[in-house]
This record gives C-alpha cells, sequence and structure tokens, in this order.
C-alpha cells in the first residue's frame, strides 16, 4: 500500500501513467483508478479506492465494472471479508493490448460489414442501371477502403498472437 512518505510521488506517477493508459481509450477516472490499484499491488474494497482518489463509491463502482469488463482487473475473494476486493492485472503489456486489439478488432469489423453492405447497394443500383463513370470510381474507391480494413485486420490479428505466444 502507499505511504505518506510515497504520496507525493505516487501522485505524480498516477498522473503520469494515467495519461498513457487514457491512450488506450479509458477515461480518466479508469486510468487514474488503474493506476492506483497497479500501484498499490494488493487487493482493495471500493471504500478504499474512494477514499484514496476522492471520488464516491458510486463511481469507483461504475468505473471498477468497465475496468473489469475489459480484463484489467480482476475481482478477489478473500476469507473473512465480505466486501469485495479487486486488484490489477499485472501484466501491464499484455492486458491492455490484448483489450486494445479486441476493441479496434471489433470496430474494423464492424465498419467492414457496413462498407460491405454500401457496396452490395451500389452493385444492385448498376445492374438496374447503366454505371456512370462516377460510381466505377466510387467502387473503385470503396474496393480500397475495404483493403485497408482488411489489412488493419491482418495486422491486428498478427499483434494478438505475437503477444499471446
Amino acid at each position: 500500500m502507499v505511504t505518506p512518505d510515497n504520496t507525493n510521488i505516487t501522485d505524480t506517477i498516477i498522473i503520469e501513467f494515467s495519461k498513457t493508459i487514457e491512450m488506450f481509450g479509458l477515461t480518466p477516472l479508469e486510468a487514474r483508478l488503474f493506476t492506483y490499484l497497479y500501484l498499490s499491488g494488493e487487493a482493495l474494497t471500493l471504500d478504499e479506492m474512494s477514499e484514496a482518489l476522492g471520488k464516491s463509491k458510486t463511481s469507483m463502482s461504475t468505473n471498477i465494472r468497465s475496468l473489469s469488463e475489459l480484463n484489467l482487473v480482476t475481482r478477489v475473494w478473500r476469507k473473512g471479508i465480505r466486501k469485495d476486493l479487486y486488484k490489477a492485472n499485472s501484466q501491464l503489456f499484455k492486458t491492455f493490448m490484448n483489450s486494445y486489439i479486441s476493441r479496434w478488432l471489433e470496430a474494423t469489423n464492424q465498419q467492414h460489414d457496413g462498407l460491405e453492405d454500401i457496396k452490395q447497394q451500389i452493385e444492385v443500383e448498376c445492374k438496374e442501371n447503366s454505371i456512370t463513370s462516377e460510381q466505377k470510381q466510387l467502387i473503385n474507391r470503396l474496393d480500397n477502403i475495404l483493403y485497408f480494413h482488411t489489412q488493419i485486420e491482418k495486422l491486428f490479428n498478427e499483434m494478438n498472437q505475437n503477444i499471446n505466444k
């Protein structure tokens, strides 16, 4: 746990590392909460987190749930303790990259599917009417965009395989 002597150092680390964590799509409070849990190195209750970060217990509950859904924190059970305890997952790189890559892949796949639907609509329209040079150019550009999404998906799948080796 953080001692009073280390409070200034800990606060500085929380501020600086939270900036990095926010780049993974976390809110500022989620980033600070994760960083605090990681630095503490032990499982904490919502009350302890609330007191340390100066936020309400409800706010801590909401944010810890988000971190849990991203597999960044784990709920811990201890005999004799009735309150829920949460601990940050300790493998920083693997934990964040898996979460980040999963979100990117999901978003990329949804966007790719939406673009494929648009392409099919254009192709149906072109079969019914004669295709114009503008439509031909549009289809060509759309094919390039779809290829871009395919390459992103391929890259993130390769990264995911390398991380999980």
